[in-house]
């Protein structure tokens, strides 16, 4: 009797091509200095201008520690500023600059980079399914943060 071979996991597939992804854009980052953390943290703070650490940190699915210290590198290189005196306790209220525009403009470009070479590698027909099925998935096939 042969052996069958184990079952393939698709949340397996799902994890290994989203680290290979990820790694594809942190390397497109890189000439910028920023690492996919600090474009997540612009994206939303772009989105919701004004929004605090704890609620950057819940969006990110990161500490507000976590928030802080990401934010305090995009505001040391001028990406972010916050418009509320420091202190402890208080809510800072974070806006996105010019620079944090052009570092955006930048993850486009990174992310349009990997989709360019998932479409090189699948062909177009089979990259539009797979964006497809992959925003079913994500909008209720699994349980989960948003």
């Amino acid at each position: 009797m042969t052996a069958q071979p184990p079952p393939i996991s698709t949340a397996f597939l799902l994890a290994t091509l989203g680290r290979r992804a990820r790694q594809n854009v942190e390397r497109a980052l890189q000439p910028t200095g920023y690492k996919l953390r600090h474009l997540s943290a612009l994206g939303h703070l772009s989105n919701e201008p004004g929004m605090s650490y704890s609620e950057l940190g819940r969006r990110a699915g990161i500490t507000a520690q976590s928030a802080q210290a990401t934010v305090r590198q995009l505001e040391e290189r001028g990406a972010v500023e916050r418009r509320t005196d420091p202190g402890r306790g208080r809510t800072a209220e974070l806006h996105v600059t010019a620079s944090g525009q052009e570092l955006l403009r930048a993850g486009r470009d990174a992310y349009a980079e990997v989709d360019a070479a998932l479409e090189r590698a699948l062909g177009n027909q089979r990259h539009q399914d797979l964006t497809g099925l992959l925003l079913s998935a994500l909008s209720g096939a699994l349980p989960g943060k948003n």
